[in-house]
């Protein structure tokens, strides 16, 4: 601790907050929201278990659809078990980044890997598109080229597929809101379970009707909800990747929030990121010509981020106008 006598002559006091320390220490009703590791540990397990049972149920059920589908000739459930091939390497995916969330952080890699999530959900966006992409080639040749497609098997198999993506999907459905990897899962699943809903409609149609051109059409409707759910996703992920501003956190109210400080007069080199799909981080210098607020402004600077802002790990320079010694990113980080 620098005594407050001698911080004058100091350009700039950096002073990191640690909101770890702060939940373990003094806010443990609010763990959840910090590094507290039994609770984090805890919730991990629940999803571990949940991947676990997705995968082996969704992976099963891959290479059955796709028996089934070629037996019945049918390119929709066959685009379906492309679609749910993609979803059970997107689990994967998710799972071990999960994971790779929880390792510590060490001197070559200091956040840790907290962005491994990010990063997963973006390789799953782009790798569930460029599926989408070789599902509607094969539709289009069928429209062209219709050929005999066994209805009731195709009804039979996706009725399945309907069970067993709507449990899974409910497995990951308390933790949607606060986890862009579990969100994920979950609006896969959920979609996979109406993706399955078409194909017993194609099915049904073509018991009906006989209208073989009803197989690949839906194909093609089955495609086009996977781009519309894939979409946002691609674009949510990418937006993280670098490190723009969460879409949940309003960097104007947060500019305006910092600025009516006690004693501070200039805010520059605002900086909001996610760290991880669960955690944001923020960085900023705080101009207060009268000195160092003191520890308690900080410490009060940082609880009212996190709850009324949901940014967890803040770090505040402190920096006192002196006019010899200007911080050189108040120009060129204006913003």
């Amino acid at each position: 601790m620098i005594p407050r006598e001698i911080h004058k002559p100091l350009r700039s006091i950096q002073v990191l907050i640690s909101m770890s320390h702060q939940h373990s220490h003094s806010h443990h009703g609010h763990s959840h929201h910090g590094h507290s590791h039994d609770g984090h540990n805890h919730g991990n397990t629940d999803y571990n278990r949940a991947f676990i049972v997705g995968l082996v149920l969704n992976g099963s059920f891959v290479l059955i659809e796709f028996a089934f589908g070629l037996l019945a000739n049918s390119v929709a459930l066959i685009a379906d078990a492309g679609h749910n091939l993609s979803d059970v390497l997107g689990l994967l995916l998710a799972w071990i980044a999960s994971l790779l969330v929880r390792r510590q952080p060490s001197a070559r890699y200091t956040y840790g890997w907290r962005k491994s999530s990010i990063l997963a959900a973006f390789l799953n966006a782009i790798f569930l598109l460029v599926a989408t992409g070789g599902i509607v080639w094969e539709a289009i040749q069928r429209c062209i080229n219709p050929s005999e497609v066994q209805g009731g098997i195709v009804i039979g198999v996706a009725a399945i597929g309907i069970l067993i993506n709507t449990g899974t999907a409910l497995m990951f459905l308390s933790g949607r809101k606060g986890d862009m990897n579990i969100r994920a899962a979950f609006q896969h699943m959920a979609a996979d379970a109406l993706v399955s809903v078409g194909v017993v409609l194609a099915g049904v149609g073509i018991l009906w009707t006989n209208w073989l051109w009803l197989d690949p059409a839906f194909s093609l409707l089955i495609s086009a909800l996977i781009i519309i759910s894939t979409w946002d996703l691609l674009k949510d992920s990418f937006h993280l990747t670098i490190d723009g501003v969460p879409r949940n956190v309003d960097e104007r109210a947060v500019r305006t929030y910092l600025s009516e400080r006690p004693g501070v007069v200039q805010i520059h080199d605002l900086h909001i990121w996610s760290m991880s799909t669960q955690e944001t981080a923020l960085t900023a210098h705080l101009v207060t010509p009268t000195g160092h607020p003191g520890d308690a402004f900080l410490a009060e600077t940082c609880h009212d981020l996190r709850e009324h802002f949901g940014i967890q790990h803040t770090t505040l320079q402190i920096e006192v106008a002196d006019s010899n010694q200007p911080c050189p990113l108040e120009t060129r980080c204006q913003i």
